[in-house]
């Protein structure tokens, strides 16, 4: 389908490593799909912008306006900057975005459309129970069109705002890396030191505690000691530095666990790898279990947040976040070649379908037109 081009500001608070940032990069990457003219604007600083480069390698205009945390000064920066890109949607990721846009759409008369990147069951203080609130608030009054990127994420949104007036489900979406290169697999495996019989798994994302590597590692303990595994964790963050020395401190775990740090290849290392473990603790639609999906390889994930809008029964094992059943489902998989193949063709399948980035990005035009002409 032909479009014409439409200029859409993407807000966000800064354009590091991270899920939500990660997303605007495969945005970008389909953006001709359906028409889109994307500009980026970060309004925070942040010490490595490795987002931001990509993005601006890519050809896209990015602005990095370097002002601290809610700035207040964020909304009169961003108002002049988003008229002189002549900006018809402002598109919101992330809570300070989210009313910094919200300021910004309505003093420029152009509808704000804001996504859902996380699920705050539990805020831990005051301070985060209010700004929670307070983004909700915000998205009612002033954002056209909220988007929530699972089933899951809906209903907590539901159950919170009391309303899903003004909200849909729409997932995020990755580029097609399409099937694993048979020369990259034998390199990153043999990198590995992965024997010819042995079992890689691999494993991608922050390493914060929502995320739930120290489950991961009490599962990755309790598999056969026989197990010819190698597991490879991909990613950085605050909790790098425990998870190393926990693993130092353990032998059958120091034998087993690698630590890679980030990686901008993420869908060609899990090409490589016989199944993905994701262990979170709370994750609205993480894109690593999307990635699974099309490199056809299966998944061991915890039954939270989104993860079963991607992990079903057809394409991986759902567990609980408790170490010995996550144990128990690794285990199944990993010896079970046939399961493994079965499970890895359908998830393939199902991306094609549901995950696609092109397509992703042709939903979303049909929101940003609806957004225009005052149907949100």
């Amino acid at each position: 389908m032909s479009h014409s081009p439409l200029r859409v500001a993407h807000l966000i608070h800064s354009l590091g490593p991270g899920g939500a940032e990660n997303v605007l990069v495969e945005l970008a990457a389909a953006a001709d799909a359906g028409g889109l003219d994307p500009v980026f604007v970060a309004l925070s600083p942040h010490p490595d912008p490795v987002h931001a480069r990509t993005l601006a390698a890519m050809g896209f205009p990015v602005v990095q306006l370097d002002l601290p945390r809610w700035d207040p000064r964020a909304v009169s920066k961003a108002v002049p900057l988003l008229r002189g890109y002549g900006v018809r949607v402002i598109h919101t990721h992330l809570k300070h975005a989210d009313l910094v846009g919200a300021l910004a759409g309505t003093r420029l008369k152009v509808p704000v459309v804001s996504t859902l990147h996380v699920i705050e069951d539990a805020p831990a203080t005051r301070l985060a129970r209010y700004k929670r609130t307070a983004g909700l608030l915000g998205r009612r009054r002033f954002a056209t069109r909220t988007l929530a990127v699972s089933h899951s994420q809906m209903r907590w949104y539901q159950q919170l705002s009391g309303t899903t007036e003004g909200i849909e489900v729409l997932p995020n979406g990755v580029a097609d890396p399409g099937v694993p290169d048979a020369a990259d697999r034998t390199r990153i495996r043999a990198s590995l030191d992965v024997a010819d019989d042995g079992l890689l798994i691999g494993s991608a994302s922050l390493m914060r505690p929502e995320k739930g590597h120290h489950l991961l590692l009490d599962a990755v303990a309790r598999l056969d000691p026989d197990l010819p595994v190698t597991v490879a964790l991909a990613g950085d963050g605050p909790l790098r530095a425990e998870l190393e020395s926990r693993v130092a401190a353990d032998p059958l775990l120091a034998r087993r666990v690698r630590f890679l740090g980030y990686r901008d290849d993420v869908p060609v290392l899990l090409g490589a790898t016989d199944l993905v473990l994701h262990t979170s603790l709370a994750d609205a639609l993480p894109t690593t279990l999307i990635h699974a999906l099309a490199v056809g390889v299966p998944a061991v994930a915890t039954d939270v947040g989104g993860i079963p809008d991607i992990v079903t029964p057809e394409t991986g094992l759902i567990a609980p976040t408790e170490p010995a059943a996550v144990a128990s489902a690794v285990q199944k998989l990993a010896t079970d070649p046939a399961l493994r193949a079965r499970l890895g063709a359908a998830g393939r399948e199902v991306f094609l379908e549901r995950f696609e980035a092109r397509g992703w990005v042709e939903r979303l035009r049909g929101v940003y037109d609806r957004a225009l002409a005052g149907r949100g």
